[in-house]
């Protein structure tokens, strides 16, 4: 009994075991069915456009051929006009004013980014030197004295001298700071050897104070001899009016110690520059000596 029942049960497992092959058989079969009508699809529309192609390209190769044997019967005479070749002209579309506008500008854009760029800056430099207050003296300050150049009341004091020159309605002092050291390094890091290069090769102020170290740089001839001006004045040295033992200290809003005794008082002689002739430096110390008369005369206490 038992064993007629395990004969049954593993018919039952074979049966199933071969109904499950079956379907999964089936189902491998199916699709690489599919997949070969696909591939031969495929094939027919790759044969059909190859077709396609083979034609208009040998359509193209007969009309070429007829073209070519027509243009060989149009230089020989054979015949005057051609039924086959048509000369074609690009028409050329008229554009209005506003697209040739466009045009332009796309066409330039860098160059007009360019000028526009350079023409911003000549613009701000223009309004900045049409701008800028023009003052009515300069006083060249030549030496490392940052209280003296920077923090003194000295353009204050040389106003109370100065004129309006210019005619602009108002009297205008600006003192030209130089912290000139003599040290390579240290004037070209703080830009005073050019400053004073430039400035003793023009003729923008004639008025100058210094200390020893300007006065050797200076050299004699670029100065007046004061001493042929003021003769009897104590306080001239030559071309140098000493300014240690006045009150210029504090006229100018300074302590005692802070002018040492090499500071001086000078001013500069008429000659030709190199940014400047002779005449132009003749009419700003013509303008100028007045005013550093006054200086002198009030300094030394004298009318």
């Amino acid at each position: 009994m038992n064993g007629n029942q395990n004969r049954q049960e593993q018919e039952n497992t074979d049966d199933k075991l071969h109904i499950s092959k079956s379907i999964f058989q089936v189902s491998k079969e199916q699709r690489q069915k599919a997949e070969q009508e696909e591939q031969l699809k495929q094939a027919e529309r790759e044969r059909i456009l190859a077709e396609k192609h083979r034609r208009e390209q040998e359509e193209h190769d007969k009309r070429l051929e007829a073209e070519r044997l027509e243009l060989i019967r149009l230089k020989q005479g054979i015949i005057e006009e051609s039924e086959t070749i048509h000369e074609e002209h690009e028409e050329i579309a008229e554009r209005t004013f506003s697209q040739k506008i466009g045009d332009f500008f796309y066409f330039n854009k860098w160059w007009l980014g360019i000028a526009t760029v350079f023409a911003v800056i000549v613009i701000a430099l223009i309004i900045n030197i049409a701008t800028k207050p023009r003052p009515d003296l300069i006083v060249l300050v030549i030496g490392e004295n940052y209280a003296l150049g920077a923090e003194s009341q000295l353009a204050e004091y040389v106003e109370t001298f100065t004129e309006d020159f210019n005619g602009n309605g108002e009297t205008l002092v600006s003192v030209y700071y130089i912290p000139y050291t003599g040290s390579e390094k240290k004037d070209y890091a703080s830009g005073a050897g050019t400053n004073l290069t430039t400035e003793l090769n023009s003729a923008n102020g004639v008025i100058l104070i210094g200390n020893e170290l300007a006065g050797k740089t200076l050299f004699d001839d670029s100065l007046v001899d004061l001493s042929e001006l003021y003769p009897d004045n104590k306080y001239i040295n030559k071309q140098k009016f000493m300014l240690s033992e006045t009150d210029f200290a504090e006229k100018t809003g300074l302590q005692k110690n802070q002018i040492s005794d090499d500071w001086f008082l000078s001013i500069r002689r008429p000659k030709k520059l190199l940014y400047a002739d002779l005449d132009e430096m003749q009419e700003v110390y013509d303008k100028d000596f007045a005013v550093f008369d006054s200086i002198i005369k009030d300094l030394s206490g004298t009318e």
